[in-house]
């Protein structure tokens, strides 16, 4: 039986939502447990924080530096850090941990800057550690399958691809008191943008992991449409692939009426595939014959690969946190393995360091097709 390995969180403060996430999504398999953490910058919620999550007051920290440094002096050190903070932290945050030879997950976008990103890649690589960045829907059984499928060449050659991720949250000028909100288009906390770095890279990642195209070049429009914002709020992005199909990715958080409405719909020569994440259980399979094929997870027809995460049988609702709780299981898996000296790199089945640095120069080239007046740019 594997060991069960002991984490340590950076933010994830009680009153912060992917914080809170993360550690009910680790918490689903049981392969981990937190034993360290700092929360917040401000010590006194720290400490609330830990007596909450029944973490050891020794083990919480003023600033992830004294975690990292301190933690890695200790024989029963972490296995493994997690990384919740506002984006400008996760540079410096994750060159810590990595420095002090502790693994990383941190959450999506991974930099502020795409140098930042390649930086904590080739550290990643001299230290030997695994590095996983947490783009959630890549984890969904469903969206685990449709990359089987494709990779099996159902749907032929893919043709063109669009992709959409409207939300509504952030329509209104005045959003005070929306924690989540205000840090997100605030540009010290955020960085160069918010809309297109915070929900339409999960659209660039999440096209890749279920086709694996990578990006030829791209052409982006992004708004600031909410007046008196600083930030992009609505981005339309279009997409040439290396394989001379085309796409389309919106992403918006002032389309009024949409939760959390991420789509992708992906054309090929024999057929296509339809997936939406709301409703994550299922997706449609459209073959050139006219037939219509509507592929639940619980049933046969869902891919080996993709059925070995399925927790729970058909009707049964897996969403959101499972998914998540996926990502962490592969990490996790992966961790044991390499501990005990057996671990290959086709174990790997989460979004890594590479995936992060993919979706730093996405947002790259966007802002430098934004600021040449919305023309083609090449992509790496």
């Amino acid at each position: 039986m594997s060991k069960v390995l002991s984490y340590g969180m950076v933010g994830g403060a009680l009153d912060a939502f992917i914080g809170d996430a993360h550690r009910k999504a680790i918490n689903i398999d049981g392969k981990a447990r937190l034993v360290a953490g700092c929360f917040l910058r401000l010590c006194e919620k720290t400490l609330e924080a830990g007596e909450a999550l029944n973490v050891p007051e020794d083990r919480l920290y003023h600033d992830f530096y004294e975690m990292a440094e301190k933690e890695a002096a200790r024989e029963d050190k972490i296995d493994f850090v997690v990384i919740v903070t506002p984006n400008y932290a996760h540079y410096d945050a994750c060159k810590a941990f990595l420095n002090a030879g502790i693994a990383v997950s941190c959450d999506k976008p991974l930099c502020v800057e795409p140098e930042e990103a390649k930086e904590l890649e080739a550290l990643a690589k001299e230290k030997n550690l695994q590095f996983m960045v947490t783009y959630t829907y890549s984890g969904h059984v469903t969206a685990k399958s449709i990359r089987a499928t494709i990779a099996a060449g159902e749907i032929g050659e893919i043709r063109t691809i669009m992709g959409e991720y409207p939300q509504g949250w952030l329509a209104a000028e005045d959003i005070s008191g929306n924690k989540q909100g205000e840090w997100r288009i605030n540009p010290a906390l955020s960085g160069k943008t918010n809309c297109l770095g915070d929900i339409g890279t999960h659209i660039e990642n999440t096209v890749y992991r279920m086709t694996v195209l990578k990006i030829k070049k791209v052409l982006a429009k992004m708004e600031k449409i909410v007046p008196n914002r600083k930030l992009d709020d609505n981005t339309t992005v279009l997409v040439e692939y290396e394989n001379g199909a085309s796409g389309c990715y919106w992403s918006s958080q002032v389309a009024i009426g949409h939760d959390n409405s991420l789509r992708v719909r992906i054309y090929g020569s024999k057929g296509s595939i339809l997936w939406f994440q709301e409703n994550p259980e299922v997706y449609q399979v459209y073959r050139e014959d006219g037939s219509i094929t509507e592929i639940h997870r619980g049933y046969d027809a869902i891919k080996p690969e993709a059925a070995k995460y399925q927790r729970l049988p058909s009707g049964h609702t897996e969403g959101w946190l499972e998914a998540m709780a996926n990502l962490y299981s592969s990490f996790i898996d992966c961790l044991n393995a390499q501990a005990e000296g057996k671990f290959t790199e086709d174990m790997i089945d989460y979004p890594t360091i590479e995936d992060g640095v993919d979706g730093g120069e996405y947002i790259a080239a966007c802002l430098k097709s934004q600021d040449s007046g919305n023309t083609w740019v090449d992509f790496n």
